[in-house]
């Protein structure tokens, strides 16, 4: 193959990037590679022949990848977010020409690539960030992918990026990838399925440890009823995952894998950062805020363990076989609520920051892509788009006519589940939050009254009445 008609060019060959690359090469389109170290390189290239790809080139240095590319070039950074991006743009920059492209595909924060998007526009060059998720599965298989920038140059990559996708069946079927809007819309939709990845993985843990604790439940029991949910409404990747995980058993002893995992979960930055463009934005999202601080509680295991010989919780009698039968029905209504109100906390920070920054955002497509690849795809969003499909101006998910429905009919298990989880001393952070979200935005009047007469007491920040217009001061009783 001549040196100049590689199709796309793929900078970091990590997990994801040595994914994507087999994946573009699978479909059909040439592509060469470069990577910081070279033994990454000769061993992409390894893989590539054992697997029957020979259309690919490993670049050894950023001026070979460039002069490898058909004009327009199209280059995809998959390296880490932060430092390694700006260095990489740094190394290409000079090498590229007025109408050639560069694409992030990595986890960063939307602000920088709007940064870097203004600081290569004098030059002519197109920046793109662009969500990707489904992880290394994904990646090679076919992810949902979230790309937004100038809407011409992802025109020009859209031949690739539909062929590489995640792919629906059906009749509403199609690749999972959109143009999602200008500047840095693409990584901010991705920051915020994260975040509800976050909210949709704690809601998981939450109904796990209350059939656990206060159900008694086995590991076998659990991948039982787990599986079962995956047949009907919760149908998920992340369901479908969590029945695996119960069934794993340890391979150094007796047991699950799962009891010998510490309780102490991880996290990269994407749902803290979506809790605070939220608060930025004043949009409620306690379910994902919720989750975060979870995660935060949980990587405080010594605190905890000391804690535990100090804090005293109350004492329960186990449940007898027909209660609970009782508790997992109520368990499954009560994650579905809990996860429509996670839902519609991400889709409505989606609303406001679309309208704030002038992107459009395709609310109802955001959510087709999201069927297939990614991480949190559901049989449930099907329905979400469905609802954006009646109404795209719907200010809150929770008010389309369907879901409306569903939750007032799941309500009662939904409230039993949180009430016999806190009368056993087990935390339901995210599903509290939103059951608690729920209550709130469905009541016309609120105790916000005696906030602001506190306010206006102590230092005088007026009050508004609900009788007559105007904004008013009082001098309250002594």
């Amino acid at each position: 193959m001549s040196e100049t008609q590689y199709d796309v060019g793929l900078v970091g060959l990590a997990v994801m990037g040595e994914n994507l690359a087999l994946n573009m090469l699978e479909k059909g389109f040439s592509v060469a590679v470069h990577n910081r170290t070279s033994d990454r390189i000769d061993a992409f290239l390894q893989r590539a022949s054992r697997e029957g790809f020979v259309r690919t080139k490993g670049a050894r240095t950023a001026e070979d990848l460039v002069c490898s590319l058909r004009r327009p070039r199209r280059i995809l950074l998959m390296v880490k977010a932060g430092q390694p991006v700006d260095d990489t743009i740094d190394r290409l920059r000079p090498l590229l020409e007025p109408g050639d492209m560069i694409v992030d595909g990595g986890n960063e924060h939307f602000t920088h690539t709007e940064r870097r998007a203004r600081a290569l526009e004098s030059s002519g060059i197109h920046y793109l960030g662009m969500g990707v998720s489904g992880g290394e599965e994904g990646a090679r298989n076919g992810p949902s992918l979230m790309p937004g920038g100038p809407r011409a140059a992802y025109e020009s990559l859209a031949p690739v990026l539909t062929r590489i996708a995640a792919q629906v069946e059906g009749q509403d079927g199609g690749p999972c990838v959109t143009y999602i809007g200008p500047g840095g819309a693409g990584h901010y939709v991705k920051m915020v399925h994260n975040g509800i990845e976050y909210g949709d993985m704690q809601l998981i843990a939450e109904s796990y440890d209350v059939l656990r604790r206060v159900g008694g439940l086995s590991n076998a029991e659990l991948a039982e009823v787990f599986s079962t949910w995956n047949l009907g409404e919760l149908q998920s990747f992340l369901i479908e995952i969590t029945a695996r995980i119960f069934r794993t058993p340890d391979p150094e002893g007796p047991g699950e894998l799962l009891d010998k995992v510490l309780d102490a979960s991880g996290m990269k930055g994407t749902g803290k950062w979506t809790v605070q463009d939220a608060l930025e934005l004043g949009v409620p999202i306690p379910v994902i805020a919720s989750a975060v601080d979870a995660r935060i509680l949980s990587s405080q295991k010594a605190d905890r363990v000391a804690q535990s010989t100090i804090l005293q919780g109350p004492q329960t009698a186990p449940l007898d076989p027909a209660q609970r039968q009782q508790l997992v029905d109520d368990v499954r209504a009560a994650l579905y609520a809990s996860k429509a109100c996670s839902y519609a906390q991400g889709l409505q920070l989606l609303s406001v920051a679309s309208q704030t920054r002038g992107w459009n955002l395709p609310l109802g497509d955001i959510a087709a892509i999201w069927r297939g690849g990614c991480i949190i795809r559901a049989q449930f969003l099907s329905r979400i788009k469905a609802a954006f499909d009646r109404d795209s101006q719907l200010r809150n998910l929770l008010c389309d006519p369907s879901f409306a429905q569903e939750l007032a009919q799941r309500q009662e298990p939904w409230r039993r589940v949180i009430g016999l989880a806190a009368a056993h001393g087990v935390p339901t952070l995210a599903m509290s939050g939103a059951l608690s979200y729920y209550d709130t935005i469905r009541q016309s009047r609120l105790p916000a009254n005696l906030i602001q007469s506190q306010r206006d007491l102590f230092g005088a920040h007026t009050y508004q009445r609900t009788d007559k217009p105007g904004t008013f001061h009082s001098e309250w009783a002594k």
